[in-house]
C-alpha cells in the first residue's frame, strides 16, 4: 500500500469534512453534534498527519515497510471507525454510532503504542 498517499487523501478528506461542518451543518446541528463534529475533524487531521509521517520513515531506514505499513494501517482504521463514527452520529443523532467509537480510540492507541515500541527497538538495534 501507498501509505503516503493515503495519508495524503485523508488530509484532503479531512479539510473537506471540516468545510462541509462549518459552512453545510452550521445552524443545521445543535452545539453538542457540532462539538462531536468537530472533535471528528480533529482526530481525522491528527491521525492523518500522524499516517503521512510514519509513511516516511522506512525512507529514513527508521523502520521496516512492514512495520510502517502496521501502524499506518492501524491508524487508518482508527480515523475510518473513531471519527467516522463521530461524524456518523454528529449528522444523525443515532447515539448507538457512539458506541464503536472507542474500538477507534483503540486503533489509535495501539498505532502510537506501536510506533513508540518499533523505534525504541530500532534505536537499539543501530547502537
Amino acid at each position: 500500500m501507498h501509505w503516503a498517499a493515503v495519508g495524503a487523501l485523508l488530509l484532503g478528506l479531512a479539510v473537506i469534512l471540516g468545510a462541509f461542518g462549518a459552512h453545510a451543518l452550521r445552524g443545521r446541528l445543535d452545539a453538542n453534534a457540532m462539538s462531536v463534529y468537530e472533535r471528528a475533524v480533529f482526530y481525522h487531521f491528527v491521525h492523518a498527519l500522524g499516517l503521512l509521517f510514519a509513511s516516511i520513515l522506512p525512507r529514513l531506514e527508521w523502520l521496516t515497510p512492514s512495520a510502517a505499513g502496521w501502524v499506518c494501517g492501524l491508524l487508518a482504521a482508527g480515523i475510518v471507525i473513531f471519527s467516522g463514527s463521530l461524524y456518523a452520529l454528529a449528522i444523525s443523532g443515532v447515539r448507538g454510532f457512539g458506541a464503536i467509537t472507542p474500538a477507534g480510540g483503540l486503533c489509535f492507541i495501539a498505532a502510537w503504542l506501536l510506533l513508540a515500541a518499533l523505534l525504541i527497538r530500532a534505536a537499539s538495534l543501530r547502537s
